[in-house]
């Protein structure tokens, strides 16, 4: 039975949004995070953490000076180590659904990241989240678990993957 259900597509065409707005509805049976952009007067500077017991920490930043480097963004695994990790690690321990948003560049600096994300996939437990679309060879091994749902979310096929998601969740 596939019990990861990992969204994928180009930047903007609403996974995270798609990810939220479900977890929202599952409260306390969810555990993980998310990550949301940081944006001063439209232009964006960074991307924050956010657990969903409410811990929140940069991620990333321009005015990061770090050797993890995505495009202009300085990345602080340090915040997935200490903040993240521990954060899906509870939720493996803790909770019926596993929320990673997401696992992308800056993200897979981590080896703990790395490490929990298969924790997760091999718990049995219902995982919900994201991964980058371009490949990576990590990243496509995951996509290849047999527990995997992958589906690329596009503009125009926005509702049906959310009604999709409600309905797998609701599966048991």
């Amino acid at each position: 039975m596939e019990t990861a259900y990992l969204l994928t597509g180009r930047p903007g065409t609403g996974k995270t949004s798609l990810v939220r707005q479900e977890v929202a509805e599952l409260r306390e049976k969810a555990g993980g995070f998310y990550t949301e952009e940081i944006r001063v007067q439209g232009t964006r500077l960074g991307f924050r953490l956010i657990t969903l017991d409410g811990q929140e920490a940069v991620l990333a930043h321009v005015d990061f000076h770090s050797r993890y480097r995505v495009g202009k963004y300085g990345v602080d695994i340090n915040v997935m180590d200490k903040v993240g990790v521990p954060a899906l690690a509870e939720a493996i321990r803790e909770r019926a659904v596993i929320v990673i948003d997401e696992i992308g560049k800056m993200e897979l600096f981590s080896d703990r990241f790395r490490e929990v994300v298969l924790q997760a996939l091999q718990s049995g437990k219902r995982v919900i989240g994201t991964i980058m679309l371009n490949p990576q060879p990590w990243a496509d091994e995951v996509k290849r678990q047999p527990q995997v749902r992958l589906v690329e979310v596009t503009r125009t096929n926005y509702n049906r993957v959310l009604a999709d998601i409600k309905g797998w969740l609701e599966m048991e």
